[in-house]
């Protein structure tokens, strides 16, 4: 098979995106899922928000730059994807939406009730994608009924089978685990404590899943006779890895243990492309009616365009994405929350003045230390 052509790079860089997505949302999906456990109260809660704040929305843009890549690089892919899995994918959208607007809304009142209102939205749009990325790509590797129109022929409940069930719990559980220690890495006293208490409390169960879920996958190959598209050396490493960060979570290196998980994250997601290719989605009906690089591509003139396009934007955003975070870099604890965070506020007190009508940094609409909404 000749592997150098656009259809395959373009399959590469969507796998790149996916990884990429995976590896950064899944931190701050984490760090959702977690809000009630390691916030103790809602000072604790805010801490957790902001950590995320400035880049939870950044993080998301990798999800659209996929769809839309698959979308004009793929279309057939695109489009049987979209109609077989309807229902997944509409709950994932909803979940993003409801999640972002209770960022933006947790912070406008002070009541107990409506911060806990939004605090438990928080929770299922982090928790509720977290699930059905492992649960959709689980089928989408495992194969679903396709026809001869590759046109998907099943139901909801076709989807609901345990390799990709287990999938979804890997990645639920996994992301929570990179959340908790971004929350390490990002957080200080108590807060961070009882974040590395969690983490240490998930690294077992996390690496048994991740073993589970690739030894399964390996056994899929082999039933299907696909194994020579599966470099052992992936899923090895990201076994390995999956319990080396447990270890390091153990010995406090916690940044060498954000690496780890976010390592298993992308040579797992890695591993599901490798085991794909050159398919795009398998056919559980006939192998013969499977989409692939190349019944599912546009045209060429199409692909050497979103190339050229690619290879001069792609470099200009991934410079302000990594001085986005190089800019919130440092650690947010309770003592931060307090701390004037509009411009008004900051003037004021460049200029030394106190005004006496400036609002609670919990009712403003700024976002500074990072949280969106004042969250």
């Amino acid at each position: 098979m000749d592997y150098f052509n656009l259809e395959t790079f373009w399959f590469a860089t969507i796998a790149i995106l996916w990884i990429g997505y995976f590896f950064l949302e899944g931190f701050d999906f984490g760090v959702g899922i977690l809000l009630p456990f390691l916030g103790k109260d809602d000072t604790d809660r805010r801490v957790m928000v902001n950590t995320i704040g400035p880049v939870w929305d950044g993080n998301e843009v990798w999800l659209l730059v996929a769809g839309g890549a698959t979308f004009a690089a793929f279309p057939e892919w695109y489009a049987t994807l979209f109609s077989g899995f309807y229902l997944p994918l509409f709950l994932i959208l909803v979940a993003l939406i409801i999640r972002g607007v209770a960022f933006e809304f947790r912070g406008k009142h002070d009541t107990v009730r409506w911060k806990m209102t939004w605090d438990t939205a928080i929770v299922v749009g982090s928790a509720l994608p977290a699930l059905l990325w492992g649960v959709a790509f689980g089928n989408i590797l495992r194969g679903v009924p396709i026809d001869a129109d590759f046109e998907f022929t099943g139901s909801f409940f076709d989807l609901l089978n345990p390799y990709a069930l287990v999938g979804g719990v890997t990645s639920l559980l996994l992301f929570s685990l990179h959340g908790a220690i971004y929350l390490t890495l990002k957080t200080d006293g108590e807060l961070r404590d009882r974040a590395r208490a969690a983490a240490m409390r998930l690294a077992l169960p996390v690496a048994f899943l991740v073993v589970t879920y690739l030894m399964w996958t390996f056994l899929n190959a082999l039933d299907s006779d696909d194994t020579g598209v599966v470099p052992g050396v992936v899923p090895v490493t990201a076994m390995a890895l999956a319990f080396v960060a447990g270890w390091l979570i153990q010995v406090k290196m916690d940044g060498w243990a954000f690496v780890a998980t976010g390592g298993v994250i992308a040579l797992t997601t890695a591993t599901i492309f490798l085991n794909l290719y050159p398919r795009v989605m398998v056919s559980s009906t006939d192998p013969a009616n499977s989409l692939t690089i190349f019944n599912a591509s546009s045209t060429n003139t199409t692909l050497t365009l979103m190339t050229i396009v690619a290879l001069v934007f792609t470099p200009i955003v991934l410079l302000y994405q990594g001085w986005t975070y190089y800019v919130f870099r440092h650690r947010i604890s309770r003592d931060t929350i307090g701390q004037p965070r509009s411009p008004v506020d900051l003037l004021a007190d460049k200029l030394g003045g106190t005004p006496s009508d400036r609002p609670d940094p919990e009712s403003t609409s700024g976002t500074g230390a990072g949280a969106p909404g004042g969250g």
